[in-house]
């Protein structure tokens, strides 16, 4: 490494300590507790879902929001606000308040009716309630928050310093907008500290809600960081460098250190060639090291495609789509979308185009040749080619002309009633596909089961489609630990919640998948009544009326015993131990009436306050999460909403 390297690196590491961080940690959650009657929590859940949904919208483009939703006539009405700390950056921002809003079922308005809450993490905060509380700054349920670790070292001049510093940034932050940083630094104890009101505060308001902050705080005196949180402000001190320097109003002068920054000051003129030349050889090496990443990424994945013999040409493709004309398009997900195309042969394909502004389009494409093309079963589709040479990457299929399951069940493209009979096969079909995946291949777990990813024949016949989340299971693991990928209402309990992937998780997609098929309902459209279908489908078999989900088009017109046997699998498939669940080969046994059928167990979430995350884990998005932090066992909720594709 060259001086010049090192000497930027020095200079960073202690001139500007903070380096950019989400700071998506939880501090504190506040509930309230009121009650409504039933129709007032029907209208309170269904503005609450719009408000959250609109206040992410206005977050994500100005880093905080006001949203009121409802109207007073029927006193169920929704305010909510949400900001980010005005010192982070527009993606710490996006990540911080993803993470919070995976915090607001605590407060469970899904149950009580209209109740509120209060989310603080360190880099942002969300609060909704029935009233208006936009010009609240201060609350019964203000609190103080302090570190664990007592402060070593100096005390006296510490406490000294952390009364100087919180005392300044409550004068400074309402002068600048609500918000002010900034540190104090005497006889060898630095203390940093960040103060920010909420933007409904005017100056007057801000100045009273952190002068409270200001008495409170202190009640963290031995501690080497405290934290004070208040409906209308939040004020932090600590021994560490917390905020982002080179985003924010960072004071001009800081107590303790005028005599430094004379000698920076001084020193800067001669350091600034030094610096500039350190920038541009830091820059242009990392720029080097990623065209050499790109290029080793680049020629594995064309190894790959030369040895896999699929390799088809670019110019071909295209052609065949009619340069990918909207008029050709099948349909579009979350790693790409799907054109039908016509080869010079008259062959008839399904071309599907690789987004490249997604991380996961190299693992896509690797999952695809390496996984699938040397795969073939009836009911999988079969992958016949693909290309990566041109400007974008191109998987090439077996053309399905019948479309997906999702599009006869919400009777999109003119698509014909499905019977008893052809629902028993599809379900069969797709039970023999995922027993092929798990047990007769290599051992492959799909983990995106769906409505949407099973397409049919002419013939109705069921085929798997879309592999990219797809993941090879070592025959020496019991489980993989993964990033979560896949859609919400169709995932594992034991994958939401721990990242505990094993075949197990397509065992219960496949579950909920059953009963889909034989309702005629997507799984989402229950949380209008705030039930999902494995609540409606246990209640019912517990009542002895399983019958009654069956889809009311079918007139009567098949077996009950064989559509209550179905369904009965369907939650044996759907229990909330991945133990009790039957591997795929026995469900095909038990659909052929080859084994014996045991009594199901309770399916998850139907204890929880969240009443089964209602529209939240069941919106039917498939998702990839730009970030991912492996949520606590104590609430499945810990891992909504970390990407667009995942919106509540």
């Amino acid at each position: 490494m060259s001086f010049a390297s090192f000497f930027l690196i020095f200079l960073c590491y202690h001139a500007l300590p903070a380096l950019a961080d989400p700071r998506a940690t939880e501090v504190a959650v506040l509930c309230t507790n009121t009650t409504a009657p039933m129709p007032q929590r029907q209208a309170f859940l269904t503005n609450f879902y719009d408000a959250l949904e609109a206040l992410t919208a206005l977050v994500t483009r100005q880093k905080y929001a006001f949203v009121v939703k409802g109207t007073t006539q029927n006193n169920a009405t929704v305010y909510a606000f949400g900001e980010c700390r005005k010192d982070l950056t527009k993606p710490d921002c996006d990540v911080c308040f993803a993470q919070c809003k995976t915090r607001v079922l605590r407060c469970s308005p899904f149950q009580r009716g209209i109740d509120g809450g209060m989310f603080f993490f360190d880099g942002c905060f969300l609060r909704y309630d029935g009233y208006n509380f936009f010009n609240e700054s201060l609350s019964p349920q203000d609190f103080t928050v302090c570190g664990t670790e007592d402060f070593s070292g100096n005390w006296s001049v510490y406490k000294a310093n952390t009364v100087e510093l919180v005392r300044n940034l409550s004068i400074e932050a309402p002068k600048n907008e609500g918000f002010f940083v900034g540190y104090v630094s005497q006889r060898n104890v630095t203390v940093y500290g960040l103060a920010q009101c909420w933007k409904f505060m005017n100056g007057s308001a801000c100045q009273n809600c952190l002068v409270e902050a200001v008495t409170r705080i202190d009640s963290c005196a031995s501690k080497a960081e405290g934290k004070a949180l208040n409906a209308g402000c939040y004020l932090r001190y600590s021994t560490h460098n917390f905020y982002n320097s080179s985003n924010n109003n960072v004071p001009h002068e800081n107590q303790g250190h005028k005599n430094l920054a004379i000698i920076v000051a001084v020193a800067s003129a001669s350091l600034a060639l030094l610096l500039i030349v350190a920038t541009v050889v830091f820059f242009v090496r990392t720029n080097l090291l990623k065209r050499r990443r790109e290029r080793r990424q680049f020629g594995a994945l064309l190894n790959t495609v030369n040895k896999s013999k699929l390799n088809m040409p670019y110019e071909i493709l295209e052609k065949a789509t009619d340069y990918f004309s909207h008029s050709n398009k099948l349909g579009e997900g979350g790693s790409g979308s799907v054109y039908k195309g016509v080869l010079p042969d008259g062959n008839t394909m399904a071309i599907k185009r690789l987004s490249f502004n997604t991380s996961q389009w190299a693992d896509h494409f690797f999952n695809e040749v390496n996984l699938i093309s040397g795969i073939h079963h009836k009911n999988l589709v079969k992958l016949l080619g693909c290309s990566i040479t041109g400007p974008e990457s191109l998987l090439v299929y077996e053309f399905v002309p019948n479309h997906s399951l999702y599009d006869h069940l919400s009777g999109r493209k003119n698509s014909q009633q499905l019977t008893w009979e052809v629902r028993h096969k599809i379900i069969l079909g797709t039970a023999e596909g995922l027993a092929y995946l798990h047990e007769e291949s290599q051992r492959i777990i799909h983990r995106d089961i769906k409505l949407a990813n099973i397409l049919v024949d002419d013939n109705f016949t069921p085929k798997i489609a879309d592999f990219g989340l797809a993941r090879l299971f070592p025959e020496d693991k019991s489980h993989l630990s993964t990033a979560i990928c896949g859609t919400l209402g169709y995932m594992a309990p034991e994958y939401v919640v721990l990242g505990k992937l094993t075949e197990k998780a397509d065992v219960y997609s496949f579950g909920v998948l059953i009963m889909e098929i034989i309702s005629g309902k997507k799984s989402k459209s229950f949380v209008e009544n705030s039930y999902s279908i494995l609540q409606t489908v246990w209640s019912l078999y517990g009542s002895n009326r399983l019958c009654d989900i069956v889809d009311p088009i079918l007139d009567g017109n098949y077996p009950e015993m064989e559509a209550c046997k179905l369904l009965k699998i369907g939650l044996l498939c759907a229990q909330a131990s991945a133990e009790l669940r039957p591997p795929m080969s026995v469900v095909v046994e038990m659909i052929n009436n080859n084994h014996g059928i045991t009594q199901p167990t309770q399916p998850p979430f139907l204890s929880c306050s969240s009443a089964e995350f209602s529209k939240f884990i069941l919106q039917g998005e498939s998702f990839h999460p730009i970030s991912y932090t492996q949520p606590s066992e104590d609430s499945v909720t810990e891992i909504l909403i970390q990407h667009k594709r995942v919106t509540i």
